[in-house]
């Protein structure tokens, strides 16, 4: 068998995009709440358009989602009827500290997730949970400034030790950010950045990434001490930037794009800012405030494993003039070597490979792969069920490029959650329309729908995949 025994397979959601239930529970509002579907997504999602709460002109998807927080018996039943191992989810921050600053959580937030990881384990399913998916009680923002502030780093790890103490026994598995780089190119969705005319842009970003880095160090510190048996994360959006061609200014371009990545994950794996960072941000005069205790909690509490998502690879060169195309938020040039979803998305499966092994050679620690998957348009019969074999065959060729970089390349995986294992709002485009899951949700972009969840084909097929360890991928 190539893959070991007790690989990890499931599936993955986040709190914002699945749970809805916004105002229920007594639950606060946070950022992901405000950011609305249509043309004013991005502007919002880039802190260019100051949308701090809701109006009455936009339709705000993440308010109810596809309402998990009501059916999430029977969606995790669903998940051990396909025989999951573990079940990616997320923490909404502002359900267990609705402002964000108290120093007493709200007990029906905490008591939620505890039936919800209780239920996980009624089907034998591990929990793997990530702390922070985008999420930031919206009063931190108004009140701290979002990440930009040091001090949401004591919020967090107020934050973090509730957690660790409630959910001891319960969770082992953890991941303190979501896609931390991500802040590079959805800051206020990333760290609830909102910008002010004349502002240093750059400098912001990193500094808040600096507050997350530090915040997570503490996170991995204080999870060891309460619990031993916790398992501490960092998570990446991942997908290797190849060059254009080999012109060596290709390869240059490539590089750095890469390296724009890697940076926050260097920090989280190895616990200290390599050259190149710290030569970026003198050269762009940006002004961290990096503390001896900072680089103290970094270098003492790296990761125990680098988790990330691959939806495609990249393509750079030194030619601007080279038209580009989109991808999982990151714009990228057209790879004439290869096919495109309708949502302009790369599918280089050989390139989840390729990034195994780049990822395994430069941290030589576990990895995971916490999100892959294939956004569509689904059409359901009139039961709702879906023959989805284009999502089966692009899962099938990931898995198997997968399966050979554990067997042939020694890579040391431990287990593979493939996204939105059920139907939810997309986070880039704020669309149900834009499918990935084995379970359709009957939901439209407009809200409408009566939520009915229904099995598609890709079920059937995923929970074979499990029964077999990975070796019946037909």
């Amino acid at each position: 068998m190539s893959f070991p025994k007790g690989f990890l397979w499931g599936g993955a959601t986040a709190a914002n995009q699945c749970e809805g239930a916004y105002n229920e529970g007594g639950r606060g509002l946070a950022n992901v709440d405000v950011c609305p579907h249509g043309k004013d997504r991005f502007p919002v999602c880039l802190g260019k358009k100051k949308m701090l709460r809701p109006d009455a002109e936009h339709y705000y998807p993440a308010m109810e989602a596809i309402d998990m927080y009501h059916h999430y018996k029977e969606d995790i039943a669903m998940f051990g009827e396909m025989g999951f191992k573990t079940y990616r989810l997320s923490i909404a921050w502002s359900r267990i500290f609705p402002q964000g600053d108290e120093k007493e959580p709200n007990e029906e937030g905490l008591k939620f997730y505890e039936n919800v990881f209780r239920e996980c384990h009624k089907y034998g399913i591990e929990p793997l949970v990530t702390i922070t998916h985008f999420d930031c009680p919206m009063h931190l923002i108004e009140e701290y400034g979002g990440w930009k502030n040091r001090k949401l780093i004591d919020f967090y790890k107020n934050l973090v030790t509730v957690l660790f103490t409630r959910y001891k026994g319960l969770v082992k598995y953890w991941l303190t950010f979501n896609e931390i780089n991500m802040i590079l190119h959805l800051p206020f969705m990333g760290a609830g950045l909102v910008f002010e005319k004349g502002e240093n842009e750059m400098e912001a970003k990193y500094l808040a990434a600096h507050h997350e880095l530090v915040a997570s160090a503490e996170a991995t510190k204080i999870a060891h001490e309460i619990d031993p048996e916790n398992k501490v994360g960092c998570m990446l959006a991942a997908g290797m930037t190849y060059p254009y061609s080999c012109a060596p200014q290709d390869v240059w371009k490539a590089l750095n794009k890469d390296r724009e990545n890697y940076l926050f994950i260097d920090v989280q794996a190895r616990g200290y800012y390599p050259a190149y960072a710290r030569k970026l941000f003198e050269r762009e005069r940006i002004a961290l405030d990096i503390t001896r205790s900072d680089e103290q909690v970094l270098r003492e509490n790296t990761v125990d494993f680098i988790s990330f998502s691959y939806y495609s690879s990249r393509c750079a060169s030194g030619d601007e003039s080279i038209g580009t195309t989109a991808g999982n938020v990151f714009s990228t040039l057209k790879n004439p070597y290869l096919k495109a979803s309708e949502w302009g998305w790369q599918i280089d499966p050989l390139g989840l490979r390729i990034t195994l092994n780049s990822l395994y050679d430069r941290y030589q620690k576990p990895l995971f792969i916490v999100e892959n998957g294939l956004g569509a348009v689904d059409t359901p019969d009139e039961n709702g069920y879906v023959e989805d074999d284009y999502r089966i065959a692009y899962l099938r060729e990931h898995i198997k490029t997968m399966k050979a970089a554990v067997e042939e390349d020694g890579v040391e995986l431990w287990g593979y959650t493939s996204w939105g294992c059920i139907d939810l709002v997309s986070a880039s485009t704020g669309e149900m329309g834009k499918r990935y899951g084995y379970i359709y949700v009957d939901k439209d972009d407009e809200g409408n729908g009566t939520l009915k969840r229904t099995p598609k084909k890709s079920f059937y097929w995923y929970k074979k995949v499990i029964e077999t360890n990975g070796e019946d991928l037909a």
